[in-house]
């Protein structure tokens, strides 16, 4: 009888095997792909077109988790045209760039910003400079071709930045998701302390006694202040733009 109870005893506390116990599962991929998702990259650049000139201001601090490890970093690119009917493109328009003091030399061309990877970022500037060269005076076609490379490559899809692009005539903001998005108000950012440096600027648009440069520098500053991934060196990319006329004809500001 003590045999017989010292048996259940042992059967009762032994362990069952581990496939008794482990639930049925199946791996399913759940993950939404990056891509489709809204990202924010820790920066902020803004763009501003206002009185005859488009301002683009962006900070300099440059981040690996939670740690700065740059605070000056130029995220503003000044491209210029390299031919045109395979012609050298001189300098155009009354340009003027500079961060805290310095910028690329020159004067007119397009204006680039950029949040993100600074690898990825530079790759897609590569492009939208071929794509500029591919077809001239044409910011709108140069941003659309891009977008759409971008989009449908399955190599350029993983890049993980966005960008704005500005010249003369107009400003735009390209992003992975294929967006080529026009300003309405003269105002465009990027960037994780974008959305308050387009709200600070948007509130400030309607002040006549204010630049472009004026508004996107009181911007930034605001977005410096409330982002922690923001600082407030900033680096300045201007130039002049042209307006229409009520008659059609292009008027140049500046």
């Amino acid at each position: 009888m003590h045999a017989i109870a010292a048996h259940l005893a042992r059967r009762a506390t032994r362990t069952p095997p581990p496939c008794a116990t482990a639930p049925l599962t199946r791996s399913i991929g759940t993950t939404a792909p990056t891509h489709d998702l809204p990202t924010r990259h820790g920066t902020t650049i803004v763009c501003v077109r206002k009185n005859g000139r488009v301002c683009m201001m962006g900070d300099g601090m440059v981040s690996m988790g939670s740690v700065i490890v740059k605070p000056n970093a130029r995220k503003i690119r000044r491209i210029h045209p390299k031919t045109v009917g395979g012609a050298a493109v001189p300098g155009e328009g009354d340009g003027k760039s500079k961060e805290g003091g310095e910028g690329d030399e020159g004067e007119g061309g397009t204006i680039v910003g950029f949040a993100g990877a600074t690898a990825d970022a530079f790759t897609l500037l590569e492009r939208l400079e071929g794509k500029l060269d591919e077809y001239p005076g044409q910011l709108a076609r140069s941003c659309v071709e891009l977008a759409k490379g971008w989009r449908t490559d399955k190599y350029l899809r993983r890049l993980e930045a966005s960008l704005l692009v500005a010249d003369k005539n107009a400003s735009f903001e390209i992003t992975g998701n294929g967006d080529v998005l026009e300003s309405h108000d003269g105002v465009l950012g990027v960037g994780s302390g974008s959305p308050y440096a387009m709200a600070a600027a948007r509130a400030q648009m309607d002040n006549e006694g204010l630049s472009a440069e004026e508004v996107a520098r009181k911007a930034m500053q605001i977005a410096s202040e409330m982002c922690v991934y923001t600082n407030d060196n900033f680096m300045v990319e201007s130039l002049a733009t042209e307006e229409k006329e009520e008659g059609g004809e292009e008027k140049k500001d500046g």
